[in-house]
């Protein structure tokens, strides 16, 4: 019967098998190639060994694919944290020019505006008030004030289809002057409807002072019917809004009465 070899001679002749710690006798136990499982490297394909057994087989293959479970789980989790990153970056880009494109576009919006409202400004600015050259206290007549006042309206910027109707409606004692009034009324008559359904008042005050030399020209002052604030010809200009606005409300307000 032969002796084991010692650990030496065991490495010097190649021995297959590897020694495992001394038992209790005392001597070295040998341990089989199938009993020892190989280290798992990448570079080396995980296969179990030639002469496995069975049931250790079945465990490792079942060790095996459970890791190789998880670094596809770990690889798929990277993928999809990389492209949830991804798309978190465009929206945040999209966003940001979303942002950036409707802050240029109100600095735009309100640099017309202002320049608009400046040119209109500087129109208005220009702009000078039409007047007539109103008779004097001492030629005044009834008739000759309801045809300075057409004359006055003559200057007025209102379109063609607009039409008039001036006539005299009292005469007012005051203490140091003398009023006369008078009315225009306004209207567009159409060819379906030649009768208008809402017309559009203009009432002019002539003022004879009583105190003041008659070689000075009448005061002259008119309101509109809805509104109680005091025009006068040489410092107002007239709009032809003016008068649609009071149309309009007429109208609005005829369609919601019910008979």
């Amino acid at each position: 019967m032969t002796t084991p070899p010692t650990l030496p001679e065991a490495v010097r002749q190649g021995h297959k098998g590897s020694l495992a710690p001394t038992g209790r006798t005392g001597q070295p136990q040998r341990r089989c190639q199938c009993c020892t499982a190989p280290s798992i490297t990448s570079a080396t394909p995980i296969t179990a060994p030639p002469g496995f057994h069975q049931p250790r087989k079945h465990i490792f293959e079942a060790t095996v694919g459970l890791r190789s479970l998880r670094l596809l789980k770990l690889g798929l989790s990277r993928v999809l944290f990389l492209k949830v990153e991804t798309m978190d970056k465009e929206n945040e880009n999209a966003a940001l020019e979303e942002t950036v494109g409707m802050i240029v576009a109100n600095v735009i919006r309100g640099a017309t505006e202002q320049f608009l409202d400046l040119q209109k400004k500087g129109k208005e600015a220009e702009y000078v008030a039409k007047n007539i050259q109103w008779t004097t206290c001492k030629d005044f007549t009834v008739e000759r004030g309801r045809q300075q006042i057409e004359e006055y309206i003559s200057t007025w910027e209102v379109h063609e289809s607009w039409l008039y109707w001036s006539e005299f409606l009292r005469e007012e004692e005051l203490m140091y002057s003398k009023r006369y009034h008078y009315r225009v009324l306004w209207s567009i008559p159409t060819r379906r409807k030649p009768i208008p359904q809402a017309t559009a008042s203009v009432y002019f005050v002539i003022e004879i002072s009583k105190i003041k030399p008659a070689t000075l020209p009448v005061e002259v002052f008119f309101f509109l019917e809805s509104s109680r604030l005091i025009l006068r010809p040489e410092q107002c200009r007239f709009r032809e809004k003016w008068l649609k606005d009071i149309i309009e409300n007429k109208l609005i307000l005829k369609r919601s009465l019910t008979f």
